[in-house]
């Protein structure tokens, strides 16, 4: 191999050519063959290497292979043989340059650092893509764990680089960087933090991949798509990508609907303002008229003899209204609510309802829903409150009930 490095060498000498000249143009000449020669030798190898490992993965069961394969694992794997050879063969085309020797030594060095690195970073990747195809481990934050692995990696081949082009020996530079440790946590304060964050969240299982989160603050409201070393990204229902830095997630407050999503129904809360003057005591006629109303008949039957017989049996004179016990349109009217939701096909028995009256204010007395619907995608949800509040909304003057509505005087 050496006789044949020298071979244009000894073709311009014999041409009458000067020895630093047919030096050179057979470093020249050397190197331009040897890159097509390497280049063909790559392409072959790689195609050989891959096209048996694809075969061998698409027969194998395990989807690990496959994802090598993705993330061109071999390619990098394949690269090494015309390395080899660049090692071998560079430092006979340099033999007349003896002080280029320790140039080619350092570069060599980096080169075969940055080919480490890249097999490295593949693997890696295999891993984080395989274990996201596992169910237990599809809302763990892989990325940020193999975001942590590559940078030490990185920081590694750094320090080896630098060593090998310097000259100096590992533990100097990790002595300078020891002594540099203030800058250094400085630098990479926010990946500390979110590194930190990132097994808080993974051990706590504060937060999944899939979770509904909302984070006011940031304008976040819909679901995590991915966690990693340094932010949490939100994709909100507007289908806007929403940025959190991971360590705000254990350092600030934040919303996760997971336990409603888990849970056997979505909350139903809100309220309907009544006109505090429309709540009245119901006369006999008005308890009549609401006897024909199903879901209230037994109930009122039953309520208005114990009011009866309680009036009977203590003389109360009911010349007023006010005197002893009466039912009133707002009671009455709250038992309707909880009897209607109670039937509803899609409220779940299995949960609160409630109907409740909350503090009167200057626009009205609230009266309170509280149930769980038993549909928790977002569009079912919103219909079956709407229709659950639609069917209140016409029932209130059935009970001699009035809604509060904010009304403006237009008369000047």
């Amino acid at each position: 191999m050496k006789e044949l490095t020298r071979y244009f060498y000894n073709l311009f000498i014999r041409k009458g050519f000067s020895e630093d000249t047919a030096e050179y143009l057979n470093l020249l000449i050397g190197i331009c063959i040897l890159f097509v020669f390497l280049k063909l030798l790559d392409i072959l190898i790689k195609k050989v290497v891959i096209a048996i490992f694809k075969a061998y993965a698409s027969k194998s069961k395990s989807t690990f292979d496959d994802f090598l394969v993705k993330n061109k694992t071999f390619d990098y794997l394949a690269h090494t043989i015309p390395l080899s050879l660049i090692i071998w063969i560079v430092p006979m085309l340099f033999i007349a340059f003896p002080t280029a020797e320790k140039y080619l030594e350092v570069l060599f060095d980096i080169m075969v650092i940055i080919l480490i690195i890249w097999i490295v970073r593949s693997v890696l990747k295999t891993f984080r893509d395989f274990l996201k195809s596992l169910n237990s481990f599809k809302d763990k934050p892989i990325d940020s764990y193999i975001q942590v692995f590559m940078i030490f990696v990185w920081s590694i081949g750094a320090i080896l680089i630098f060593s090998s082009i310097t000259g100096k020996s590992i533990w100097t530079f990790l002595t300078a960087l020891g002594a540099m440790s203030a800058v250094i946590l400085l630098i990479f304060k926010d990946t500390i933090l979110g590194f930190v964050a990132s097994i808080q969240v993974a051990v706590n299982d504060t937060v999944r991949i899939g979770d509904w989160i909302t984070m006011s603050k940031y304008g976040a409201d819909g679901d995590v798509i991915e966690i990693n070393l340094s932010s949490v990204k939100v994709q909100n229902f507007d289908k806007t990508i929403t940025t959190i830095p991971t360590y705000h997630l254990t350092s600030e407050s934040f919303r996760n609907w997971r336990g409603m999503m888990d849970s056997g129904g979505r909350r139903i809360k809100r309220s309907i303002l009544i006109k505090t003057p429309s709540i009245s005591f119901l006369s006999g006629d008005d308890i009549k008229k609401l006897e024909k109303i199903e879901l209230i008949k037994d109930y009122l039957e039953i309520a208005q003899q114990k009011v009866d017989q309680y009036n009977n049996d203590h003389n109360i004179d009911k010349s007023i209204p006010i005197n002893g016990r009466n039912l009133s349109n707002m009671g009455v009217f709250r038992v309707y609510v909880e009897a209607y939701l109670k039937n509803h096909p899609y409220i779940n028995k299995n949960m609160m309802i409630m109907s409740r009256q909350l503090a009167p204010s200057a626009q009205g007395t609230p009266l309170e829903i509280y149930a769980f619907s038993n549909d928790k995608e977002w569009k079912n949800y919103e219909k079956i409150m709407a229709d659950i509040f639609d069917h209140l909304l016409s029932a209130i003057p059935y009970f001699n009930l009035e809604v509060f509505e904010l009304s403006f005087n237009t008369e000047k």
